[in-house]
């Protein structure tokens, strides 16, 4: 392999490269119980419900490649095993037959765990100066803080 010269250590790469990789976990983890739910959810919410999770889920599996692809580029592997998920998600898995509020209230969760990860990535990037990193990391909080507050908003 060819020695990789972006102007970022490699020390500081590799933390980097962690710490995406703790958020592609979370991220992947927020898919799969989303597209769970897409295709579960049940009761009077139903098509609200049904259509907003198939469009937060099609956006996590863009999200998904763009960190994936981050880790590439800083010269590391990218997870991509639900062993290798698990490991590193601080997401629990969804209980099985939930009701639609009890989705929703998983899936706050979940957003909010995914910008908690990529806030706490940002700082290592920061101190790096590894503005590609720090777009990625901004662009996933707002989305995410976003998605938060609309299912929230369901629950009011």
């Amino acid at each position: 392999m060819s020695t990789i010269d972006i102007g970022i250590k490699e020390e500081d790469r590799k933390k980097i490269a962690d710490g995406l990789a703790k958020l592609l976990a979370d991220s992947y983890t927020l898919y799969l119980a989303t597209h769970n739910f897409h295709w579960n959810v049940t009761g009077p919410m139903f098509n609200t419900l049904h259509a907003m999770f198939e469009q937060q889920y099609t956006e996590l599996a863009t999200a998904v490649d763009d960190i994936a692809e981050r880790i590439r580029a800083l010269g590391y592997p990218a997870p991509g095993t639900y062993a290798e998920f698990v490991k590193l998600t601080r997401l629990e898995e969804p209980k099985p037959g939930l009701k639609a509020e009890d989705m929703i209230r998983y899936l706050i969760k979940g957003q909010e765990a995914v910008v908690r990860t990529a806030r706490e990535t940002l700082p290592v990037a920061e101190k790096a100066d590894d503005q590609p990193t720090i777009d990625l990391l901004t662009q996933r909080m707002q989305i995410h803080e976003k998605n938060a507050w609309m299912l929230r908003s369901l629950l009011e």
